[in-house]
């Protein structure tokens, strides 16, 4: 998980500005955003979003979030420009309580793509970066992709089907599930920072040896259509649409047999949807090992002691069933209001107990340079399923590609889309697959 920033809303951009001197556009911008906030104008500011920032944040999250800040923060006093890249202003931002390093995002309309607020200090003052447009990735020739759409009670789940174009016969299928936040169905996410195609990857890898492959936008990700919120998402909504899918490609006659790939946070919404279902695999790529609770809890132990200790309160108050207003503008990012049911929903499960239940071959692969999710991780999972296959790959990442342990070169590679799949992986990955029965 990314170091914790506080955020209202992550940025999507495109092109690179390189002039220092503050634009007209983003002055007005800023001066309107400071009217509107000073007055207690939520819906007004919502207006002024793009479409796709509308769906990616709802009116109703948005005008708690700042409701909240504004309680905390009281009125935005001053704001002074600090530079210019990448589509994004930033702003030394001086609140009545507080000073913060403010970024907004405009596109070609002025419309706001993005607006991130982080404690300022000298070293923040840089324009965060961001992926630049995703590097296409061609898919091999031997490989057809059609869209597929499947329908649950809440809209439907986008996603992409690759085929080998000369299987003869039925031919396996696997259903890649992705990882924690906003990412799409290949593996990016221009709101995180990520350009890494990895599981477009995948699937590339898997027609080429003969496989099929699902790949999709979970449920208020990408394409993928839904009513439901982000007050009202549960960790189990994720399970749910995996299992449709999982039945989905059952009832499809090309398929022999199907295959679960979770990755990351993915990995748990797969072992749950592969119990009592039709599935003669589950493969776990970088899947934690032990209760997510326990896992942010060890990460907040690197931030100041009042944003752990703040933290810790709303653990102990989700733990007794109890979602916590009143949090800390640094914790947004993974603690806020709108999202604190759906942690409540993810900390019950705990993985290394979880994959016990599965009465299928498992396979559970870990790079050793992973930032996020450690060998240990991989090891509560292998002892909770003695008889896995357990693949230690040395310098493989969180994202499947080669990187050493040096973080500022480890995260450098997540905007590297063209970067190939660690070779290893790939061998690990497809005999397991070719095996099962």
């Amino acid at each position: 998980m990314k170091k914790v920033s506080f955020l209202i809303l992550i940025i999507c951009l495109a092109t690179k500005l390189f002039a220092q001197t503050e634009p007209s556009n983003y002055k007005v911008a800023l001066s309107r955003f400071k009217h509107l906030y000073n007055n207690n104008q939520p819906d007004s500011i919502f207006n002024f979003f793009s479409p796709e920032m509308k769906t990616a944040l709802p009116q109703e999250s948005f005008r708690s979030t700042t409701k909240q800040l504004r309680t905390q923060l009281g009125d935005l006093q001053n704001a002074d420009f600090v530079n210019v890249e990448n589509s994004v202003a930033a702003y030394k931002a001086t609140f009545k309580n507080g000073i913060f390093l403010l970024n907004i995002g405009l596109n070609a309309k002025d419309q706001y793509t993005g607006l991130l607020l982080k404690p300022y200090t000298t070293a923040a003052t840089a324009t965060p970066a961001a992926a630049e447009s995703v590097v296409a990735f061609t898919m091999d020739p031997s490989i057809t992709e059609t869209p597929v759409s499947v329908k649950n009670l809440a809209g439907d789940i986008s996603g992409t089907l690759a085929m080998p174009k000369n299987a003869t016969g039925k031919v396996p299928v696997v259903l890649i599930i992705a990882g924690s936040g906003p990412t799409d169905r290949d593996g990016n996410s221009p709101k995180l920072g990520l350009a890494s195609n990895s599981y477009k990857m995948i699937a590339n890898e898997l027609g080429k040896s003969g496989i099929a492959s699902l790949r999709y936008d979970k449920r208020l990700v990408g394409k993928s259509v839904s009513s439901t919120t982000e007050t009202q998402l549960r960790f189990e909504d994720y399970v749910e649409d995996a299992v449709n899918l999982i039945n989905f490609l059952n009832e499809d006659e090309r398929f022999s047999r199907v295959i679960v790939l979770g990755h990351s946070e993915g990995s748990l919404v797969g072992m749950l949807a592969s119990v009592d279902e039709p599935v003669k695999a589950f493969v776990s790529v970088a899947g934690a090992g032990d209760s997510a609770d326990n896992i942010l809890t060890e990460q907040m132990k690197s931030q100041p002691t009042h944003i752990s200790d703040g933290f810790k309160r709303m653990l102990d108050s989700l733990k007794r069933g109890k979602t916590t207003d009143n949090i800390d503008p640094s914790l947004y990012f993974i603690a806020r209001p709108g999202i604190q049911k759906y942690l409540m929903s993810w900390f019950r499960y705990n993985p290394a107990r979880e994959i016990r239940k599965l009465k299928v071959p498992v396979l559970i692969i870990q790079g050793n340079t992973d930032l996020q999710v450690k060998v240990a991780d991989a090891e509560k999972l292998k002892k909770g399923k003695s008889d896995a296959i357990l693949e230690i790959i040395p310098e493989m990442n969180h994202i499947l590609k080669e990187a050493p342990a040096d973080k500022d070169k480890n995260m450098a590679t997540y905007n590297q889309p063209d970067l190939p799949l660690k070779p290893e992986f790939v061998k690990a990955l497809i005999p397991f697959v070719k095996r099962v029965r």
